[in-house]
């Protein structure tokens, strides 16, 4: 039984979302927020505060490549950075939602994932982001990944139209949920 996924997840960053509160009122009933805390010493606080607003709100918290503080929360799910993806199947049966970061074809193949975050679509702000897919090479990598994909990187209201015929299941950003 495949479990139902968000169409939008907004990932948070210490730089380009500050107002986290903000950004979790501001999203669209039925979204997720992924929130990534980067180690900051107050994330449970954070997650929980987070939690409360989304849930007020009829949207999901996914948490950023911390399993044992999306536990001790009741988070959503789960998040996983290319790097941590392989444990997806060992979180299975504690997590909800388990989403993992894919950018390369054998990346977006990763088990034991609910969907994989295909990246970068588009020239994306991102320190992190690969070169850009572009509509055509995302569509092929989605096919290939033979499992839900959302796309991350670049994606505003004048690239979204260009992916509607990729199969994704929905899309993520970063910046474009700024409040």
């Amino acid at each position: 039984m495949r479990k139902a996924l968000p169409s939008l997840l907004a990932f948070t960053d210490p730089v380009r979302t500050p107002d986290l509160e903000g950004l979790a009122a501001s999203l669209p009933r039925g979204a997720a927020l992924v929130y990534r805390s980067f180690g900051a010493g107050n994330a449970e606080q954070v997650a929980r505060r987070l939690l409360r607003t989304l849930h007020a709100r009829g949207c999901l918290l996914l948490i950023g490549a911390d399993a044992v503080l999306a536990q001790r929360i009741g988070a959503d799910g789960v998040h996983l950075p290319e790097r941590l993806a392989d444990r997806a199947f060992r979180l299975r049966r504690h997590h909800g939602i388990i989403t993992a970061a894919a950018h390369s074809a054998r990346a977006a193949r990763v088990r034991g994932v609910d969907a994989v975050v295909i990246s970068a679509a588009f020239p994306s702000k991102s320190a992190s982001a690969a070169k850009p897919l572009g509509p055509v090479k995302l569509a092929m990598l989605v096919r290939s990944a033979n499992q839900p994909a959302y796309a991350l990187g670049g994606i505003n209201a004048q690239t979204a139209g260009r992916l509607l015929s990729t199969g994704l299941i929905g899309i993520a950003g970063v910046e474009g949920f700024r409040t």
